[in-house]
């Protein structure tokens, strides 16, 4: 049954422009230089994609990411199935790609929860948990923030606290992988339901991801490193992405670590991580308030009084920065794309002859 994979009436309900004699679906557990292992109905299969859907993608996001359900068909005989194209996605938690250029780099699809990972040591960092809150409440899933190494801290609600602080309503668990602690309020998230849910899990290295996610799965399935005891910081332990089941139902995909996360989308989840600050806004005298001298400045009167710290209104600033300058890069990114696309028109058209 495609339910137990994540299926559920959204994607039945937009496979209408994939439909074609014997097309089938599945959902992509592993990429692998664009080979791709999917769960199917009839089992674990190989799949490459199609000529016609590799020639019409023009960027990394067109193409299939781990936790997508594609459509495909497989002759008979033929051990492996050829992807015909993608189930419009449910929630997409991205990031800018490394580096320079401005490229979409995909974590996980069709994910209900994003847990962020972060452990209750020296890396405990509420910037870093501001930040990635901004990008799971654009991914369109629900954020679990999970307090890792219960057991190895002394203060854990200290931690509680400060997260409690920047999370604004999403749910904080906190969990000792070592002694169970926190694992059935986790799973309870993935079976509670008609379809089995997905959580993706995320967050810097050493923070304890893998070795979460083997006491979820009953298994020592992840590979685990010790952190270094100067810093706390640990070392990448998971090289790519993996869906996984779970012994009594619902998916989890583990990711490697990532040192930076570089924010990705239109900004509305910057108004879901921030809803404090949006919140106070409303209340400002003007409109237009950029909160900084107006007269009758909520925001400012909230950093005066002490209910908000000068050091998350100065991250908030920094975020709707970071994301308008995304902004103005990514028209400047379409048109580009729509000048090449133009121009390969135009060539096609003088080679037959015609006018585009």
């Amino acid at each position: 049954m495609l339910e137990t994979l994540g299926w559920n009436d959204y994607f039945t309900a937009h496979t209408h422009e994939l439909s074609m004699p014997g097309v089938r679906y599945g959902r992509v557990a592993t990429e692998y230089q664009q080979l791709y292992r999917l769960y199917t109905e009839d089992g674990e299969m190989w799949g490459s994609l199609s000529g016609k859907w590799r020639n019409a993608a023009t960027e990394r996001a067109d193409l299939p990411a781990v936790g997508d359900f594609v459509a495909f068909t497989r002759a008979q005989g033929d051990e492996r199935a050829i992807l015909h194209g993608l189930v419009p996605r449910r929630s997409c938690f991205s990031r800018k790609a490394a580096g320079g250029g401005m490229q979409e780099q995909i974590i996980a699809a069709n994910v209900d929860f994003v847990c962020l990972v972060m452990a209750q040591n020296r890396d405990f960092n509420l910037r870093r948990l501001e930040r990635y809150l901004t990008a799971i409440w654009e991914s369109g899933a629900h954020p679990v923030i999970i307090l890792s190494k219960t057991d190895l801290c002394d203060e854990p609600n200290v931690y509680l606290r400060e997260a409690q602080t920047a999370a604004q309503g999403a749910e904080i668990i906190a969990v000792s992988a070592v002694l169970g602690v926190g694992l059935d309020p986790l799973r309870a998230l993935l079976r509670d339901g008609p379809y089995a849910r997905t959580a993706v899990f995320t967050g810097a290295s050493g923070a304890g991801k893998s070795t979460l996610i083997n006491a979820l799965l009953d298994s020592p399935t992840m590979k685990v490193q010790a952190v270094r005891a100067d810093d706390d910081r640990g070392r990448h332990t998971t090289t790519h992405r993996e869906l996984l089941f779970l012994p009594g139902g619902g998916l989890i995909i583990d990711t490697p670590g990532m040192r930076e996360l570089g924010l990705w989308g239109t900004g509305d989840g910057l108004e879901g991580s921030f809803s404090d600050i949006t919140e106070l806004a409303t209340s400002c005298r003007y409109r237009d308030c950029r909160h900084e001298k107006e007269p009758g400045c909520a925001v400012q009167g909230a950093l005066q009084s002490g209910t908000l710290t000068l050091e998350r209104f100065t991250h908030y600033g920094k975020l709707q920065r970071e994301l308008a300058y995304l902004s103005r890069q990514d028209d400047v990114r379409a048109q580009i794309a729509a000048q090449k696309k133009w121009k390969a028109l135009t060539v096609e058209a003088r080679r037959k002859g015609k006018r585009p």
